[in-house]
């Protein structure tokens, strides 16, 4: 990480890692110095990636506990399964959140229908920590179409709200705490104020971004301070993360929790087929590595 300035407390470069299937993520969260930027404990930009066909995602069912994934996609689908019995397609600008509480299975593929003609895919996938008091709740999943996430102008700039309250807007994305999740399209010359959120990060995914006059290359991700102010060189969109800290979190495979022994007991049940099935998934998962 490497401070630049007065309202930018760290710069990263997100790591690459391969999932397979010719997937790589960018991922920003969890980076060593920062585990965490308010709930929010992991960042994950994939794609665009092209695929040819007969190719696609392949995630096999797998595990989480004590947390929430967000899924938005700016380009593709993916075919959503999960252990509750949700079986849904996934499309852009639309969230799925999925809340794991004391236990979810899933798998994340690309129906046969896709496949079968190519296509590309690209989008962002966050986990964010759940209050201690929300850890065990049961397990959750939410579908929102693009059409009901709020977008609207600040000051000439497009915000989508995807998840918390900014600018006077609120999201119908459930949230367990304070938290921020927006997107915001700025044109070359325009500039904008975020807003005040106890911790707060941007990531650019694409060149052009300014911050405090200093230039933020494509694909990093910027802590910064609250309200900072954003502003462009060229045409840029950027995703916009923050909110309250909930402390310290364990994070082992695809488990998070405030408790090592929990994530013990998640592991042990994992390896002992303890966990809920798929429905219509159930020939193949994930071992624990």
């Amino acid at each position: 990480m490497t401070k630049i300035s007065s309202d930018i407390k760290a710069v990263l470069s997100p790591k690459a890692k391969s999932l397979g299937d010719g997937i790589t993520v960018k991922r920003a969260l969890p980076f060593a110095g920062l585990r965490s930027v308010g709930p929010w404990v992991f960042f994950d930009h994939f794609g665009p990636v092209d695929f040819s066909p007969g190719q696609g995602m392949n995630v096999r069912p797998h595990p989480h506990i004590n947390l929430a994934t967000v899924t938005y996609l700016f380009e593709g689908e993916i075919f959503h399964r999960d252990s509750l019995g949700n079986a849904l397609v996934i499309r852009p600008g639309a969230v799925n959140l999925m809340v794991a509480g004391n236990g979810i299975v899933h798998s994340e593929r690309t129906s046969a229908e896709l496949k079968a003609t190519g296509y590309s895919l690209h989008g962002l996938q966050l986990w964010h920590a759940l209050p201690e008091s929300k850890e065990e709740i049961d397990a959750e999943f939410h579908h929102y179409p693009a059409s009901e996430i709020p977008e609207f102008s600040v000051d000439g700039v497009k915000i989508r709200l995807i998840m918390g309250k900014a600018f006077g807007y609120e999201s119908p994305v459930k949230t367990f705490c304070q938290t921020l999740y927006m997107e915001a399209t700025l044109k070359v010359g325009q500039s904008l104020t975020l807003p005040d959120i106890p911790e707060m990060a941007v990531y650019s995914l694409n060149a052009g971004l300014m911050i405090d006059d200093q230039p933020i290359d494509e694909n990093q991700f910027a802590v910064v301070n609250s309200q900072a102010r954003v502003s462009s060189n060229s045409a840029c969109k950027i995703a916009v993360i923050g909110g309250e800290s909930l402390g310290h979190r364990f994070m082992e495979w695809n488990f998070i929790s405030s408790r090592k022994d929990r994530i013990e007991q998640a592991k042990s049940d994992w390896i002992a087929g303890k966990f809920p099935i798929v429905p219509g998934d159930e020939e193949e998962f994930i071992p624990y590595p």
